[in-house]
């Protein structure tokens, strides 16, 4: 099976379902098989063939849709593209993953221009043409889309880069039957159903969007209503309006959505259709989860996934939702906290996060020597992914908790302090809305924490009033030295805070 098997069943017993509702337009299941079968067709017409590779450089829209519904059909190999990229991380991306043709917003041409002819891009297309596209596709290329070539499920269908936080972003290759067992098994873990109604205002350039929102709704044959970007005031209308019963975001929105309703004066918001609140690629704070639920009546489930493996564990759905918790192995994939051998340690303690299981990516494009580097084999010979999280796993309920990534730990005087646990005391403060702690050179112990804050709006409070309620809650070697206030904290397009940019 592929991914396009396991889709097209909803492609036929939902035909005339609406699947996608963008802006003003919609596509039913049906129309999203045709339409994709026709570019899919004009792409073998251009004399794309399984395996070359297809970038997207694209917001949010129905053409990206379409363009990689056809690519997996093809055995084509997609690599979405954060559309914040600039000239630098462009280059590297096609100059890595040496796709054959890139389909760009016609906004982006002036940014993809100067970079193109040090590439192997043969093909540019402008996403306001697909329809143009389409309608040629139908007139010249259906006998050759008979042609093409079977797609097994250990074929690839996505290269897709990895955040890039700290130094080059690496491609992580991920198969359909990758993808496949990630979606499936979280439509059993969230009791996804064909019922559901999905906010999808996430970036599909990224696997929160891509590989699980989009992947769900067509497993699931559920409606999708989304939205070019994410916007707080949009996406508070559509919750309380458009019969929406699911919504999935990173842990910025869902303050954002705080932040909306707050001026909005609403104290309490009421979304009689929600089932669920889901939120992942990057930690949630234990404040912004108590905080929602007192605002919007639910509990946000959060998950823990990443671009190399899709998604690994979560809070239960039909169990208790944990905050600062990331919950339990999901179906099928395996997980321990280990030591540098990949074994593992005493429930407590804290190691780096390993996995297995069949949502483990192959590898990093075109990179051996990195990808031997992200797995190790224990004293059983069993081979586990170095995810290069921190945590701990509790004894009693098997929950699994972040600490941090095994980068920012900070080693001051021979201590460990994970930045998390002083981030999530400072959230605590009522003047902090957001804060971030990195370590910073110090001669007589190596290193010292120190903070970056946002203040919440309406309240006053001096940096030292901040480090003194630290001081009454944590040990004095985890307290920072110092605190900066800052407008923002510098994030990439999922929100997660870019550490390497503060100092």
């Amino acid at each position: 099976m592929n991914l396009t098997d396991l889709f097209r069943i909803h492609w036929h017993a939902r035909a005339s379902k609406r699947a996608i509702v963008f802006q003003d337009r919609h596509l039913t299941f049906c129309e999203l098989d045709l339409q994709s079968e026709r570019i899919a067709a004009a792409l073998l017409d251009l004399g794309l063939r399984k395996g070359d590779r297809v970038a997207l450089y694209l917001q949010n829209s129905l053409e990206l849709i379409l363009t990689y519904l056809a690519n997996l059909k093809l055995g084509l190999v997609t690599v979405p593209m954060n559309t914040q990229y600039r000239d630098m991380e462009i280059s590297h991306i096609l100059s890595d993953a040496t796709p054959r043709l890139i389909l760009a917003d016609r906004a982006q041409l002036p940014i993809l221009a100067p970079v193109l002819s040090h590439t192997s891009v043969e093909h540019v297309l402008v996403s306001d043409e697909i329809a143009m596209l389409i309608t040629q596709a139908t007139l010249t290329g259906q006998a050759a889309a008979q042609a093409r070539a079977p797609v097994d499920g250990d074929d690839l269908a996505v290269i897709m880069y990895t955040s890039g936080t700290t130094g080059r972003s690496k491609g992580a290759m991920l198969t359909h039957n990758n993808l496949i067992s990630n979606i499936t098994g979280l439509v059993s873990a969230w009791g996804w159903t064909v019922d559901d109604r999905l906010l999808l205002a996430l970036p599909l350039f990224h696997m929160h969007g891509l590989g699980v929102a989009l992947n769900g709704i067509l497993t699931t044959g559920c409606e999708a209503v989304l939205h070019a970007s994410f916007h707080a005031g949009n996406a508070l209308d559509e919750l309380m309006n458009g019969e929406i019963s699911l919504f999935m975001g990173v842990p910025t929105m869902y303050v954002r959505l705080l932040q909306e309703a707050q001026q909005r004066g609403h104290r309490a918001v009421r979304l009689p259709h929600m089932r669920l609140f889901v939120s992942g690629s990057a930690p949630l704070s234990v404040e912004t989860f108590l905080a929602f639920e007192r605002t919007f009546g639910h509990a946000i489930l959060e998950r823990y996934g990443m671009t190399e493996t899709a998604m690994n564990l979560s809070n239960l759905y039909a169990g208790p939702r944990l905050p600062g918790t990331i919950g339990v192995p999901l179906p099928g994939v395996s997980a321990r906290i280990g030591d540098e051998a990949g074994n593992p340690i005493g429930d407590g303690e804290i190691g780096e996060i390993l996995l297995r299981g069949p949502n483990i990516f192959r590898g990093y494009w075109q990179a051996p020597e990195k990808t031997a580097q992200a797995f190790v084999t224990d004293a059983e010979g069993s081979r586990w992914f170095r995810t290069g999280d921190l945590g701990r796993r509790d004894s009693k309920n098997g929950y699994y908790t972040l600490v941090g990534r095994k980068h920012d730990l900070i080693i001051s005087g021979g201590y460990n302090i994970y930045p998390r646990e002083v981030e999530e005391m400072l959230a605590s403060h009522p003047a902090v809305l957001e804060a971030a702690v990195v370590g910073s050179t110090d001669p007589a112990l190596g290193e010292v924490p120190v903070a970056f804050v946002v203040r919440r709006a309406g309240v006053t409070a001096e940096g030292q009033q901040i480090l003194d309620f630290c001081s009454e809650h944590l040990a004095h070697f985890k307290v920072p030295r110092r605190l900066t206030f800052v407008d923002a904290l510098p994030r990439n397009a999922m929100g997660k805070i870019e550490k390497n940019r503060l100092g």
